[in-house]
C-alpha cells in the first residue's frame, strides 16, 4: 500500500477515483494500440476519445454508483454482496458498454453512432460476464468504499483493452481477443508461405542471366 495516495484518496475521494479510472482505462486503448502494431504511429485521437468517455461518464458513474449499491445494500456479508453483484450486472454493466460503443463513436462523428452497439453488444456484454462478477464480487467484499472506483479502474485497463480490440477488430467475443493475443503458428506459417510463393513467382519471372 502506498500511504499517501490512501490519505489523498480519503481527502479527495471522488477527484482521485475518477482520476485514476480515467487514465487506467485511457491506458487501455494505449496498451490495444501497442499490441496491434498495425501502424508506426499511435492514433492518440482514439485515445483521447476513450478518455473523455471515461473521465466523463464511466468515472463519475462508477463513483456515484458504487456509493449507491452502498446504501441500499450496506455491509460485506455474503446476502448483501450478491445484491450488490447482481443489480450491478444487470444494469451498471449494459450501461457502461452502451456508452461506451456509442459514446466513441459520436465523438468519432460517425453517422450511424449505433452501429457498433448493434454489432457487438451482445457478445461484449456476454464476455463481460465471465470477467467482471468475479472481479466486483472482491470489490465488493473486500475493498473499502472510498477505494472502489479506483479498484475498478485497475480492473477496467483489462477490459478496455478487450473494448477497444472489440470495437476496431473484434467482434466482442473472447475468442477473437484470445486469437488476437495469442495468434495460430499455422497462421504465421501460412504468411511466410505466401512470401516465399510471391519470392519464387518474381524470381521465375525476371530474365535468365549468364
Amino acid at each position: 500500500r502506498n500511504p499517501a495516495l490512501l490519505r489523498q484518496v480519503r481527502r479527495f475521494p471522488w477527484i482521485t477515483n475518477v482520476t485514476l479510472y480515467g487514465c487506467l482505462f485511457a491506458g487501455g486503448d494505449f496498451v490495444h494500440q501497442r499490441f496491434s502494431r498495425t501502424t508506426q504511429e499511435l492514433d492518440w485521437r482514439h485515445t483521447r476519445n476513450v478518455a473523455v468517455v471515461a473521465f466523463t461518464f464511466h468515472g463519475n458513474f462508477n463513483f456515484f454508483w458504487m456509493r449507491f449499491l452502498e446504501r441500499r445494500f450496506p455491509g460485506n456479508s455474503v446476502r448483501m454482496v450478491m445484491r450488490k453483484l447482481l443489480l450491478d450486472q444487470t444494469t451498471a454493466a449494459p450501461l457502461a458498454t452502451s456508452v461506451f460503443y456509442t459514446g466513441v463513436s459520436f465523438l468519432e462523428g460517425k453517422e450511424d453512432i449505433f452501429e457498433d452497439w448493434r454489432e457487438k453488444f451482445l457478445n461484449t456484454y456476454k464476455t463481460g460476464l465471465m470477467f467482471w462478477p468475479f472481479m466486483q464480487f472482491v470489490n465488493f467484499a473486500l475493498v473499502p468504499l472510498y477505494m472502489r472506483t479506483a479498484f475498478t479502474g485497475c480492473c477496467a485497463f483489462v477490459w478496455a483493452t478487450f473494448l477497444c480490440f472489440s470495437r476496431q477488430s473484434g467482434d466482442g467475443t473472447a475468442g477473437a481477443a484470445l486469437a488476437w493475443l495469442f495468434p495460430h503458428k499455422e497462421d504465421g506459417a501460412e504468411v511466410n508461405d505466401k512470401t516465399d510463393a510471391s519470392k519464387e513467382g518474381t524470381v521465375a519471372s525476371s530474365p535468365t542471366q549468364n
